[in-house]
């Protein structure tokens, strides 16, 4: 009897584990899927921006720009054709006017448009034109199409100081977006279902971060002053007190016996 009861303790406790490993092994396949942008993120789009890069073949661009943080989604496809709903024989043999170009969604409270196009010039020949890496032809030019005219004068910003890194100059053409059609579904995420595929960009730039020139100041007003300037603007009180969780000492506040009529918000 003995032996029997072991023995269903022993199955129960192997039950159990199985179990356990396999809600554990689903909520980590969950977690992959999650956190691969070119599936999609759940954020609400409402809250994304958009813009559309070209830079050569779209497999290296979409995976590196996949691997960027604030970025959410990220599809290869078409650009700026004359026709409708082109193939990819349309785009590369046809004279269709389209470039192979990826449209990114981001998260504009993790990364703004400057620093994405930063790392877009990482990897891109912004001097050459119709050539990026071994591909040669107009549907590899380089180009930033955007869907909003705020973004123009933040785009040539962008360009007028990195053009001061070369002695040719820049030919990426800033244009808005006319037309974009996604790219046939094996295009899609290329170069994570054929590992060691073709790419021309080294992948790797997109963990390297990037170097913002100071002139280039971030747009958004609510952007956090670097540690530099808070340390300039705020007392040591104030500093130590928003920037490092430190409390005012008790009756001690500059407000403490303020007693001038104010107004009550009800």
């Amino acid at each position: 009897m003995k032996t029997k009861s072991f023995t269903l303790i022993v199955i129960s406790v192997l039950v159990a584990l199985g179990l356990a490993y396999a809600y554990t092994r689903r909520q980590a396949e969950e977690y992959v899927n999650q956190s691969n942008s070119s599936f999609g993120k759940q954020i609400d789009d409402e809250n994304l921006e958009t813009i559309y890069l070209a830079g050569g073949c779209f497999w290296g661009l979409e995976e590196y720009f996949q691997r960027i943080d604030g970025v959410v989604d990220v599809i290869s496809g078409y650009a700026n054709g004359n026709i409708e709903n082109p193939t990819y024989n349309d785009v590369s043999h046809k004279n269709t006017g389209f470039a192979e170009t990826i449209e990114i969604k981001y998260d504009p409270t993790k990364i703004d448009l400057t620093d994405l196009l930063l790392y877009y010039f990482k990897v891109i020949d912004p001097t050459s034109i119709n050539k990026q890496g071994n591909d040669v032809g107009s549907q590899y030019r380089t180009g930033i199409y955007y869907t909003n005219d705020k973004s123009v004068e933040e785009i040539n910003r962008v360009i007028e100081v990195e053009q001061k890194k070369y002695d040719k100059p820049i030919v990426v053409e800033v244009l808005p977006l006319k037309n974009f059609y996604k790219a046939e579904d094996y295009h899609q995420d290329y170069l994570r279902k054929h590992k060691g595929g073709y790419c021309h960009i080294d992948l790797n730039e997109a963990s390297k971060g990037i170097e913002r020139d100071p002139s280039l100041v971030k747009l958004n007003p609510y952007a956090r002053p670097s540690d530099d300037v808070l340390r300039q603007t705020l007392t040591e009180q104030q500093y130590n007190v928003t920037q490092k969780g430190a409390t005012d000492r008790a009756f001690s506040h500059e407000y403490d016996k303020h007693n001038e009529k104010g107004i009550m918000l009800i």
